[in-house]
């Protein structure tokens, strides 16, 4: 499975921003992860196959909404409220599993990335 993310971007703090992820095929569990520089990459979100079930990191809870579109193999990142503290590399992952995992190993396949910028 070949992931392609797509959005990111320079925003002022307080803004939002959307990304997406779109998937050369059907994926089961996906998740966002983040990794800002100098420190390790962190689990931000994850979205079950059917989309009934999502699981977000404390410090996004009621800020950042994930949801996906099977039909066209694709999953969204609706980011308000922007913080300085949420710039990072946002990376969508897919996993094998049927249920939601925060682990990066647990993830098989990555995209390649995409900057969030949130300036202060």
């Amino acid at each position: 499975v070949q992931l392609q993310a797509c959005g990111g971007g320079l925003v002022q703090a307080g803004g939002s921003l959307r990304l997406s992820c779109a998937a050369s095929g059907r994926t089961y569990v996906m998740g966002w992860f983040r990794q800002a520089p100098g420190r390790e990459r962190e689990f931000v979100a994850a979205i079950s196959m059917s989309a009934s079930n999502t699981y977000y990191r404390d410090s996004v809870k009621g800020r950042f909404t994930m949801s996906r579109d099977n039909a066209k193999n694709t999953v969204y990142l609706q980011m308000n409220s922007l913080k300085p503290e949420d710039t990072a590399v946002y990376y969508c992952a897919t996993s094998s599993l049927l249920t939601i995992a925060v682990r990066a190993p647990m993830y098989d396949y990555w995209g390649q990335g995409t900057l969030v910028t949130v300036s202060s």
